[in-house]
């Protein structure tokens, strides 16, 4: 489904609502804004297809909605470094770098490289990036060597306090995401989050909250070991 510039836009203002315009205000979205649901978002960017030049276009208007659609329909493949690095610039709400790290940034080359280089800055919403870049790498980069990942950890124990508040939340993800790579790495995230101890967080206007990163690495884990019964189970049938 090819759709122009104007028929896109016109897509979401049509699926725009006062409450969910309100719900985006509370995570901190600016305008211009239509309030389009992420419910509905995923449908339209499905019917659009990949079309990286309509993403382009769609994310110079500045509108959050058309924002987030952009990194939805964005072409991996056909977006460069200096792009990435133009577009996070931009960025100043956390559910928008959130998405555009899980649809854009964590599927083109060269992800560690730059979660280590967007880690590195003092821009709050770049090193959110760089955390949430890096935790896909821990989650699924299988040949980065341990010793990487002792490094990150001790960067997080060392920078958490400096970092605002949804960087920290991702920096925190992290150490669980690092801590799912094996019992060794379990370990040394066990320690991290044991000497950083409670974790401080301000929500703001938003229910979110702080994961407790080994909490949640435990429920992790009982969930991978339920699904890995039941394929059990379901293979003997």
């Amino acid at each position: 489904m090819t759709l122009t510039l104007d028929e896109a836009m016109a897509a979401l203002e049509a699926a725009g609502t006062e409450q969910t315009r309100k719900t985006y205000r509370r995570h901190g979205a600016g305008e211009p804004l239509f309030g389009v649901k992420f419910g509905d978002l995923r449908p339209l960017g499905k019917k659009i297809g990949t079309e990286h030049t309509l993403a382009e276009q769609i994310w110079a208007s500045g509108n959050t909605d058309a924002r987030l659609l952009a990194c939805m329909v964005a072409d991996p493949a056909e977006v460069s470094e200096d792009e990435l690095d133009t577009w996070l610039a931009d960025i100043d709400t956390y559910f928008l770098v959130d998405t555009f790290v899980a649809e854009i940034a964590s599927k083109t080359p060269c992800r560690l490289e730059r979660a280590q280089r967007w880690i590195a800055s003092d821009r709050d919403r770049t090193a959110q990036a760089g955390w949430d870049l890096m935790n896909y790498v821990a989650l699924s980069d299988e040949d980065v060597p341990d010793g990487l990942f002792e490094a990150q950890l001790a960067l997080i124990a060392e920078r958490i306090e400096s970092y605002g508040n949804w960087t920290r939340r991702s920096a925190s993800n992290t150490i669980t995401g690092i801590g799912l790579r094996n019992d060794e790495l379990e370990a040394a995230a066990r320690v991290t989050a044991a000497e950083m101890g409670e974790i401080e967080f301000d929500p703001g206007q938003t229910s979110c909250v702080m994961p407790d990163p080994i909490e949640y690495l435990e429920k992790t884990k009982a969930y991978r070991a339920r699904q890995a019964e039941k394929r059990a189970a379901k293979a003997k049938r």
